[in-house]
């Protein structure tokens, strides 16, 4: 297992040390016709790269799976150039770009992000929806890139530290939803972008994909041929991401996201499916007589995985550290945990139902949908949508007065404003690639690039790609993505019922006390785990000498939070949860 590292430098011998100092792989591909590139792998970390490829005169490393190559294949063939039938997934995607630009991109369906040496350039190539992440960062008139944030944070001539701008926008919204990372000129490279380094330190960025809103006129009344397209749709996504010869594994939770996904394996796989379920134990409550349900319904070998909180307490740095960027979500180590499950079973590859949520309306744009209801422009109480969408996220933002010391405030009150990664989408307004008409398909946008790319995606690649499976996300499927924002929303909304068309389209599939249930989500006991196994080391991470140093919390203000007093309500654990990720996060990074 290996992650992928890149330089463009003055010389082959200034990239080269450069690349020794993040780690990697010995003497790494540095073309003779590009002096001062080079290519190289980093052995020892969790990740699939391989290479280098060579292609038309490019080289690349990468971190490559592709679900449709016979479509990719016959692109090139088209143009009298067919590659090697059995030619790696890496080296395929490379020849769709070299051959056919950034619409060769574009075509392509799967997990991959792409480092390719072009001429005197450095071009950095990500997926459409961000399922595998990719760094970069200029120093010492060099440019470097790669899919470890640890490799750059190891770099000498870069010389990282805390991105505090990067720490505010992890309170709010408990992933990082842009570019920004918490180490200090590092960024990420987007989803859907092709972005090519200059060595004169100049970058220009590119499109190959951004969902766009495809409605026209009002909806028709029958709204059958909108369901048969999206059920043809899940079928193909789910069928090009099943494992070969082998058995599949889903992770099961008993919502219709979940379960449709376990629904369609079970239909369409020539092999057993097994299936994956959390238990925080019988006596809080749970989703197990749903998961139940759905795994006897569809024949699967059901395992269920006990996690108690002194187990979360054990394993929350492990998971913490397993991370490029923090994710604040108590299911980091459920999902680590189900992970080696899968893995112990002899599965190379896990399904899962991530995506339902923002590619097709989950409840989560409620709060959203009701404040524009009964917005009044320009009254004093009056929000716009970007500061709205902050607040509805209900994390730490309207306490980081509170929660953060006066130094690190001070040094906040020039940062840009957070509504900056958000406002873009939330507008009909304009000519920009985020244009959407629909408020609806606005906030499903805005999901999508924000919490799909940097808070699920991110979580699942990294946690199955440390146990060497391959997490497969099919409702965030290119094509699925794309009928959902050629659909009417009165489709996705319809009524009171959320998500109408994803569970018209699989009805056939599974009991109808499934599809109709209203969404719950995974109920984790976070305020039991403070209160109980976790307060003992919350205690000593959050008000110990380390953190106290750091002076980045307010210790009166996290005193309070840990004996439960302050106006935090029942979202109390959930905030709190967030200061002790960051907390651990930054110790993994020694930052």
């Amino acid at each position: 297992m290996a992650r992928l590292c890149a330089c463009l430098a003055a010389t082959t011998g200034q990239a080269r040390a450069h690349l020794d100092a993040m780690g990697a792989l010995g003497p790494g591909h540095a073309p003779a016709e590009v002096p001062g590139a080079e290519l190289s792998l980093l052995p020892g970390e969790h990740g699939r790269a391989e290479g280098p490829f060579t292609a038309y005169g490019r080289t690349a490393v990468g971190e490559v799976t592709l679900h449709n190559r016979p479509a990719l294949l016959a692109a090139l063939a088209e143009r009298a150039d067919p590659p090697p039938s059995d030619c790696p997934d890496g080296e395929l995607l490379l020849r769709c770009w070299a051959s056919l630009g950034d619409a060769g991109v574009a075509l392509a369906e799967g997990m991959f992000v792409l480092a390719v040496l072009d001429g005197p350039d450095l071009v950095l190539i990500r997926d459409h929806v961000g399922a595998r992440t990719l760094f970069y960062a200029r120093a010492d008139a060099a440019w470097a890139a790669s899919t470890s944030l640890r490799a750059l944070r190891r770099w000498p001539a870069l010389g990282t530290s805390m991105n505090l701008s990067a720490v505010r926008s992890f309170l709010t919204f408990a992933y990082l939803p842009g570019e920004e990372t918490l180490l200090t000129g590092v960024r990420e490279v987007l989803p859907g972008r092709v972005l090519r380094l200059h060595r004169d330190g100049t970058s220009t960025e590119t499109v190959h994909w951004e969902p766009r809103e495809r409605i026209e006129g009002p909806p028709p009344e029958d709204p059958s041929a909108h369901v048969l397209a999206l059920r043809h749709l899940l079928e193909r996504a789910t069928a090009s991401r099943l494992p070969v010869a082998e058995p599949a594994a889903v992770l099961l939770s008993g919502g219709i996201d979940s379960s449709l996904v376990t629904a369609l394996a079970a239909k369409l796989h020539g092999h057993p499916v097994h299936t994956y379920s959390i238990s925080f134990g019988d006596d809080l409550p749970n989703e197990l007589g749903y998961s139940g349900l759905v795994a006897a319904h569809c024949h699967t070998r059901h395992r269920v995985l006990n996690v108690s909180g002194a187990a979360v307490a054990s394993r929350l740095a492990e998971a913490a550290a397993l991370l490029d960027s923090p994710v604040g979500d108590p299911l980091t180590v459920p999902n680590l945990m189900l992970a080696e499950a899968v893995a112990a079973d002899g599965a190379s590859v896990v399904l899962n139902g991530e995506g339902g949520d923002p590619v097709f309306g989950g409840p989560k744009n409620l709060p959203m949908l009701v404040q524009e209801m009964h917005r009044t422009p320009g009254a004093p109480w009056d929000e716009d949508r970007a500061t709205a969408y902050l607040r509805s996220y209900r994390k730490c933002w309207t306490d980081l007065p509170e929660l953060l010391t006066a130094p690190a405030l001070d040094a906040l009150r020039d940062a840009p404003p957070l509504e900056r990664h958000v406002a873009p989408y939330l507008t009909a307004e304009g000519g920009s690639p985020y244009r959407m008409g629909h408020l609806l398909n606005q906030l499903l946008h805005c999901n999508l690039r924000t919490k799909g790319a940097h808070h699920i995606l991110t979580k699942v690649e990294r946690l199955t790609s440390s146990q060497g499976v391959e997490g497969r996300s099919p409702l965030f499927d290119r094509s699925v993505v794309d009928h959902a924002f050629a659909t009417p929303p009165a489709f996705k909304l319809r009524g009171t019922a959320e998500k109408w068309i994803l569970k018209e389209a699989v009805r056939d599939l599974l009991p109808g006390t499934v599809v109709d249930r209203p969404k719950s989500g995974m109920r984790v006991p976070v305020q039991q785990w403070l209160t109980g196994p976790l307060r003992d080391l919350g205690q000593d991470l959050l008000l110990g000498p380390r953190s106290l140093q750091r002076g980045l919390f307010r210790p009166e203000t996290v005193r309070a939070w840990l004996r439960g007093e302050g106006a935090l309500l029942p979202r109390q654990g959930g905030k709190l949860w967030l200061v002790l990720t960051l907390e651990l996060w930054l110790r993994s990074y020694d930052v």
